[in-house]
């Protein structure tokens, strides 16, 4: 069975929640090596592929956040309202989190008096500099997590997230810019563009991986986001089959026998993987989406949970932190899904205040250089 991509992204009915979810399982899972042991070399896939079940997962939301994110701007009736959804989906509940690593976890674990932590300018620069993102992130509080196997970091899975807010403006700014371009060079659409940065990138990626040249982890990131770009702006040239699907999973547990070989045809198969899964499965399987998309809260609450655990639990092992971690921060996802993250996207359609704001500012200030000249 072969069908275009594009049959099947008009409707919202997909896996995205599923695969999106078992990505940040994935997560959880591949730091409870390195948070109760103090090291990552024990993750199973370390030694075998030379990658982690963590980096994968993270390949695996940058792919899906660059197609997804592509599809919104260019469904947006203006920037605006491209913006207020971003905003929405990425900043409540992550505000809620870090205001829980620093008053909650931060307050109980640390090893300082509580004024001394309190009026630590650290502990705001925390707080500021994580609920912002602009300007990196901070991974540690005063006194916080000293004596656990893996050191001071509250919250080590943040550092995705300046990045994926940089790839939405990259990415903004680069398809505004293709519009302008075409119109005087036609070869410089808006799918050329893409792909011709999705295609720069990925070989500088690979190339990478052989002779490092540039920042291997943000153009490893980049590269992903602009090839999930890509596929939804080409997604009436592919087609997801299952044959192609079931030849490229034996040949990736094959070529795993050599690191080299598999990381290239890794980073040339994965997207496909990543979007027959997202789309052609049905059934049954579709029923996860009754319950909500706790990717989001499983990925921003799961390192303070399992720091904590290390923290309360010395010597624990790999499968209690598993567990245990897992439980914790599943209920602290829903949490933050059925409080938070779901009734600030029900907000999306308050964009149109927004712009009216934003434009009766603007009015405001030509009158007001009209009136001075």
């Amino acid at each position: 069975m072969a069908n275009l991509l594009s049959t099947y992204t008009a409707s919202r009915d997909n896996n995205f929640n599923l695969v999106r979810f078992m990505a940040a399982s994935l997560v959880l899972f591949s730091h409870s090596f390195a948070l109760a042991l103090g090291s990552g070399d024990a993750e199973p896939l370390r030694s075998t592929i030379g990658m982690t079940w963590g980096t994968i997962a993270v390949d695996v939301f940058f792919i899906t956040s660059g197609f997804l994110i592509t599809k919104s701007y260019l469904s947006s009736n203006n920037i605006i309202a491209f913006w207020w959804a971003r905003i929405l989906r990425i900043y409540p509940a992550l505000i809620v989190a870090i205001l829980f690593c620093v008053f909650c976890v931060g307050t109980w674990f640390t090893t300082n008096s509580l004024n001394e932590y309190l009026q630590d300018p650290q502990t705001y620069k925390y707080l500021i500099k994580n609920s912002t993102l602009f300007f990196g992130i901070e991974f540690d509080l005063p006194g916080v997590f000293m004596n656990t196997p893996y050191k001071e970091a509250v919250n080590g899975s943040l550092w995705t997230l300046p990045y994926e807010v940089k790839m939405y403006v990259i990415l903004a700014f680069t398809l505004g810019l293709a519009v302008r371009i075409s119109r005087w060079v036609k070869f410089a659409s808006i799918r050329n563009t893409i792909l011709f940065i999705a295609i720069l990138s990925t070989s500088i990626h690979i190339a990478n991986h052989f002779q490092p040249i540039l920042s291997i982890k943000s153009t490893r990131l980049f590269s992903l986001f602009f090839v999930g770009a890509v596929f939804y702006l080409c997604r009436d040239k592919i087609y997801l089959s299952t044959k192609w699907t079931l030849f490229l999973l034996p040949l990736l547990l094959v070529s795993s026998v050599n690191k080299d070989v598999f990381f290239v045809i890794y980073s040339l198969s994965l997207p496909f993987i990543i979007f027959y899964i997202s789309y052609v499965p049905a059934g049954e399987i579709r029923k996860f989406n009754k319950f909500g998309d706790y990717s989001y809260g499983i990925y921003i609450y799961a390192f303070p949970v399992q720091q904590s655990i290390a923290a309360t639990l010395p010597n624990v092992s790999v499968p209690v932190m598993i567990a245990l971690s897992f439980l914790i921060t599943f209920l602290l996802s829903m949490l933050s899904w059925h409080l938070i993250e779901k009734r600030f996207l029900k907000m999306k359609d308050s964009y149109v205040f927004i712009g009216t704001f934003v434009r009766y500012i603007g009015l405001k200030t030509r009158l007001a250089r009209a009136k001075n000249h």
